[in-house]
């Protein structure tokens, strides 16, 4: 049985041809002491692609307070101009059917569009959590491995003064003669 092959049976309770990809992943990396860890938001932004970002863009903005405020500052203006200002030629007068049909419009595409945004959190958070994983698998192997290095240590410092002990116990009788 190979190194490799007892650690894997060792610290994951089951032999190397049935860890999954992600243990034999970090196996390899925790082999060659390499860093497993990696930056999500680089990890994600590097793959997205221009409507992904542009998602993304429209959801910030339109789930701010920025945006909440400026719309309803523009629903009270259209309102205002078309039942206050312009009395007699309203172009959208009461019960501002061309305003419902605007914001209809406004809804039938911002919410798809949210929805991707959201689908795309859904699957960063995923992403983030398969690499949490990994980061401690990782670091669970390396605090098994110094255990292991500190066991061996106190074992072999125990054998030495057993030996330093036996020694001194042998002169003992040899003192007293």
């Amino acid at each position: 049985m190979t190194k490799r092959h007892s650690f894997a049976h060792r610290h994951f309770g089951k032999p190397l041809e049935k860890l999954g990809d992600i243990e034999l992943r970090v196996l390899d990396r925790a082999e060659d002491h390499l860093v497993i860890s990696t930056d999500v938001n680089a990890a994600i932004s590097a793959h997205a692609t221009f409507g992904q970002r542009l998602a993304d863009r429209i959801a910030r903005i339109g789930g701010s307070w920025g945006f909440i405020i400026s719309f309803i500052v523009f629903l009270i203006a259209w309102s205002a101009i078309n039942t206050v200002i312009l009395t007699k030629d309203a172009f959208d007068p009461y019960p501002f059917i061309f305003l419902n049909l605007i914001l209809s419009m406004i809804a039938a595409i911002q919410a798809p569009i949210i929805m991707m945004s959201q689908n795309r959190q859904a699957e960063r958070d995923r992403f983030e959590a398969a690499k949490d994983y990994e980061v401690n698998l990782k670091a669970e192997l390396e605090i098994l491995s110094l255990h292991r290095k500190i066991d061996m240590e106190v074992l072999s410092e125990l054998a030495a003064l057993r030996e330093d002990l036996a020694r001194l116990h042998a002169k003992l009788p040899e003192a007293k003669g």
